[in-house]
């Protein structure tokens, strides 16, 4: 499995599947990053991944992807729809076999996880 790790103080880490290039690695990646950034909140003008509230991204040789993602709060209005905009959106992207979401709430998520271009979105400096 190939780990994608979202964390507002580190860079995306990320190994490559045996059967992919470094190339194509870089260009899935990048391809399911744009994906997670169409997804908003709707209560909320940052993207899902700008907040931090995706914890992982795996996918396989098979280029199968399973997402880790937590909510800003477990009682979120949009908490039954969000994976499946989350999957159809990761499921979008060219060379990808499929999505699932995986809801997690440990962690909790907490504004330490966003990214400054969050911060400056919602003006939280």
């Amino acid at each position: 499995m190939n780990d994608v790790h979202s964390d507002a103080a580190s860079p995306l880490e990320v190994k490559a599947p045996s059967a992919m290039t470094p190339d194509e690695l870089r260009v899935l990646t990048d391809a399911i990053i744009a994906a997670l950034k169409t997804v908003y909140d709707p209560e909320i003008p940052a993207d899902i991944y700008e907040l931090g509230l995706i914890y992982n991204v795996d996918f396989d040789d098979s280029r199968f992807v399973t997402i880790e993602m937590t909510l800003t709060a477990p009682a979120c209005p949009v908490a039954g729809e969000m994976p499946s905009w989350v999957e159809n959106a990761v499921g979008m992207v060219p060379g990808v076999a499929g999505a699932k979401v995986n809801m997690v709430f440990d962690p909790p998520w907490d504004q330490s996880r966003m990214s400054d271009e969050a911060r400056i979105a919602l003006d939280m400096w």
